[in-house]
């Protein structure tokens, strides 16, 4: 990882990056388009970089601002 502060401030900065853990929040991506649905099968064909995990839940709303 290396150095995380010098001599003087004696201290980690604030707002220092450094690892931990990410995704624990809700995120909202907007202009995906829905490119179908497949009902036998229960999948939403969406156009676009989907945040979450894979089997994840997605939820499909639409645009507040245009």
């Amino acid at each position: 990882a290396g150095s995380i502060g010098c001599c003087k401030p004696m201290r980690v900065v604030k707002g220092r990056r450094m690892a931990g853990q990410h995704g624990n929040r809700r995120v909202t991506i907007q202009n995906l388009k829905v490119e179908g649905l497949m009902e036998g099968q229960n999948v939403l064909l969406v156009r676009g970089g989907v945040p979450g995990p894979n089997g994840g839940y997605l939820v499909v709303r639409t645009a507040i601002k245009k």
